[in-house]
């Protein structure tokens, strides 16, 4: 043992930077040792969670970068006033991912490797030619007439056309939906009708969700905005899922979403990754999903970003199954310059949604 070097001992972070770009945002973290990672920040105004980031940084400067665990804990409790919400977790879940990709670059693996290794050899995605999301096409009233809801049930009908009977199709009721205009929809759905209906409630209420439960024949997920392990405990022990769909943006990155994964197994409910980032935040995503037993599929879109952003290493074959990322690290290699350059583009500011219904009043969305 007179010559083992434990290459973690003697790294540390040297600096983070944040770039917002509309609704996304990169942050980059480096080292004393030229090692660097990088993550995403996910649907925020991303002015306000780079300064967040920065402001974080001062947490973990200085600091080892591999003890990834500890760092999770110490931005997460950090502050008791602004402990969790999405702000401060989805900033979070960003420095995870960097974290994690420096850690993998260090040891010179990739990062599932670093996860206890791949469960499978190919990722099922969606969409893909047999695999399709299709939605309301915005928010509804509480209950809904007979012309609604039959425009409803074509567009279940449409998608299954698309796909076919060897095919998967899930709707993402995605908030739109109050609890009496799911129960009209429901009642036309057969049991294989639908992969999951997917938000068929606003988080936070699990009464809602029981009664959903009690009337809908297709499976339910949820969890794209249930954030950490506090959020989801109560869902998975209610009973009222049979997939759940954590965000690795969204609910706290690489180390927090493993242990969901964990807590969901314990209920024998798979994972379906939601997923909305570019190609950086969605590596990071497929390298948690090759590393957890029960999964069932992972949504992903290709162009989030421009071209150049961001190169990925892992190609999706005509099944509809993404390869394992290939390289140390996350194996996403980061164009800075363009970045920035993105960054910049008038158009890609920030807006705040203004959803409403026919009436002018407010809806969930």
């Amino acid at each position: 043992m007179a010559d083992y070097e434990d290459k973690g001992s003697q790294i540390r972070v040297k600096n983070l930077e944040a770039f917002p770009m509309g609704v996304k945002a990169y942050v980059k973290i480096e080292t004393n040792m030229g090692v660097t990672g990088w993550g995403e920040i996910n649907n925020m105004e991303t002015t306000v969670t780079c300064a967040l980031a920065r402001s974080l940084s001062e947490l973990i400067i200085g600091e080892n970068p591999t003890r990834i665990e500890h760092h999770w804990q110490r931005l997460f409790r950090a502050h008791r006033n602004i402990r969790g919400g999405g702000l401060m977790v989805h900033t979070i879940s960003a420095i995870d991912m960097a974290l994690w990709d420096i850690a993998g670059k260090l040891w010179e693996v990739p990062v599932y490797r670093l996860l206890g290794g791949p469960c499978r050899d190919k990722i099922w995605k969606y969409p893909s030619p047999k695999a399709i999301k299709t939605g309301p096409g915005g928010s509804k009233p509480f209950a809904g007439t007979p012309d609604e809801i039959a425009d409803l049930v074509q567009r279940v009908r449409d998608a299954r056309e698309q796909v076919g009977s060897d095919g998967a199709v899930m709707f993402d009721a995605h908030s739109c939906l109050p609890p009496p205009i799911v129960k009209q929809f429901a009642s036309y759905l057969q049991p294989d009708d639908l992969l999951f209906l997917e938000e068929a409630w606003v988080p936070g209420n699990i009464e809602v969700m029981r009664k959903i439960r009690e009337s809908v024949p297709v499976p339910l997920a949820t969890g794209e905005r249930d954030r950490t392990i506090w959020e989801v405990r109560e869902i998975l022990e209610a009973q009222v899922i049979d997939i759940l769909q954590p965000d690795c943006g969204h609910g706290g990155g690489i180390t927090q979403v493993k242990k969901v994964a964990a807590l969901a197994e314990a209920h024998h409910v798979p994972i379906a990754p939601h997923c909305t980032m570019s190609y950086l935040g969605l590596t990071a995503s497929f390298h948690l999903s090759a590393a957890v037993p029960f999964f069932l599929i992972h949504e992903g879109y290709e162009n989030v970003l421009p071209d150049g952003v961001a190169h990925k290493t892992w190609e999706m074959d005509g099944e509809g199954y993404v390869s394992l990322p290939e390289g140390p690290g996350l194996g996403v290699e980061v164009d800075e310059a363009k970045v920035i350059e993105v960054g910049q583009e008038e158009g890609r500011r920030f807006t705040w949604p203004n959803s409403r219904l026919a009436d002018g009043s407010i809806a969930d969305y």
